[in-house]
């Protein structure tokens, strides 16, 4: 959403000052043209005065000087004149010792030639016949306070452009944040949905989002609803063949196998190889289910209730402690998490002598999760034997066997991290890192 707002706004500036910049500098060349236009007029005029003051004297032609305007009178007034005709030329006493270059040709001539004192000059030049005579009349302008004005008039309108352009991109973003905000809100939601904090999409979208949140929320049903489907299939499917599996099991140690104790064991081996390999298997599938959407386990509703249950089963003189921030809750289905702790905490209980402590925590790649026992803990060189699958170290302890194995299944399903650990109470530690969802 950000990176769309970005090329929204780079593009709207882009645009703004492309058209700014180009509007500004026509409007200026109009200005400019048209103001010279209006002088052009002006120079004319002055130039046709200059030729009525000429007027014909006893030597021929003589410049009345009582119709010249004061400005020729005054030196660098910013006004100036000269007369080109067969005798010589005049200038006006405004350009004082100063030659005022002819124009090339006759009409404007905007080539601001550089003037008394620096001053840029714009000049007319007429051609006429006077008394029988040719007379080329050139008269020029100070053009350097309109330049000036020119400049101010530039760095005003950069700087109301900057403020305008300012004002624009601020209503522009946030026009565009508000028309983005539905999808800002479709993103978060589907955020959720990945964290388990929903199931579904709100409907109430605008229509152009409609059909999108639609499909969406149909693929979501379809896919609990198939999910649902196959966990049920697969339970019963386990419950079908655990009864089948119990009675070759039971043929396999009945007395009519006495008399071949090695076809008795081969066979015995074997259904119970099927029969972990079977529930091995239902385990991964069923664990599928933990991408249902909206599911989540919330540790304070859910853990009080699995360490009192516990306490009851292990008797009271077992101190059942948690360290588990309040209001925390895990993205994961609630009957795998409760598999996944219950098993870890049963192993702990009939190990510990007088403490078991769970401890659950945020971490900035997932969640951390740790069963601490003070029992008599496990040697470094059997650890990873104990994951294994119905590997027990002691045979009279129904502990530390088939439930870590479950465990592990469960992590590994989950892209976790399982191990053992020296515990701080002296026994063991079961340390599991998990994965956020969607990561």
């Amino acid at each position: 959403m950000k990176s769309i707002q970005a090329r929204l706004s780079l593009g709207l500036v882009a645009v703004l000052v492309l058209v700014g910049v180009g509007l500004a500098q026509v409007t200026l060349w109009l200005f400019e043209a048209g103001l010279q236009r209006y002088l052009e007029s002006g120079l004319r005029k002055e130039s046709e005065n200059l030729l009525v003051a000429l007027v014909r004297g006893p030597s021929g032609l003589q410049l009345d000087e009582r119709r010249l305007s004061a400005a020729y009178q005054q030196p660098f007034s910013g006004y100036y004149f000269r007369i080109d005709f067969d005798q010589g030329t005049w200038r006006s006493r405004s350009l004082w010792d100063l030659d005022m270059p002819k124009p090339a040709r006759p009409g404007l001539d905007d080539g601001h030639e550089l003037g008394p004192e620096g001053q840029q000059l714009l000049a007319y030049r007429g051609d006429y016949r006077r008394l029988g005579q040719d007379v080329s009349i050139s008269v020029a302008q100070d053009y350097s306070p309109v330049r000036e004005a020119f400049r101010r008039m530039q760095q005003i309108g950069l700087g109301m452009g900057a403020l305008a352009l300012l004002l624009v991109l601020v209503l522009q973003r946030f026009t565009v944040t508000r028309s983005l905000r539905p999808l800002e809100r479709a993103r978060q939601q589907i955020a959720q949905l990945q964290q388990g904090q929903r199931s579904q999409l709100d409907a109430e979208v605008p229509s152009e989002l409609q059909p999108l949140v639609d499909q969406i929320n149909h693929l979501l049903a379809h896919t609990e609803d198939s999910l649902r489907r196959s966990r049920t299939a697969l339970g019963n499917l386990g419950h079908a063949l655990k009864t089948p599996l119990a009675v070759l099991l039971s043929l396999a140690a009945s007395e009519r196998l006495q008399a071949l104790p090695q076809v008795r064991e081969q066979m015995r081996e074997q259904l119970q190889q099927i029969q972990q390999r079977l529930a091995r298997e239902l385990n991964r599938a069923r664990l599928a289910g933990d991408a249902l959407p909206g599911a989540q386990f919330d540790c304070d509703a859910e853990l009080p209730g699995l360490l009192s249950t516990l306490g009851m089963i292990h008797g009271e003189g077992l101190s059942l402690e948690r360290d588990v921030p309040p209001g925390l809750l895990l993205p994961w289905d609630r009957e795998d998490l409760l598999e996944l702790l219950g098993n870890l905490l049963d192993n702990a209980c009939k190990w510990a002598d007088s403490e078991v402590r769970l401890g659950i925590a945020p971490t900035t790649e997932g969640f951390q999760l740790w069963v601490d026992d003070d029992g008599p803990g496990i040697a470094q060189d059997l650890r990873q034997q104990v994951l294994e699958r119905g590997a027990r170290l002691d045979e009279q302890v129904d502990g530390h066997g088939l439930g870590l194995g479950i465990v592990r299944d469960i992590v590994e399903a989950w892209g976790g991290r399982i191990a053992l650990l020296d515990s701080t109470l002296g026994g063991l530690r079961v340390s599991i890192e998990l994965p956020r969802k969607g990561r």
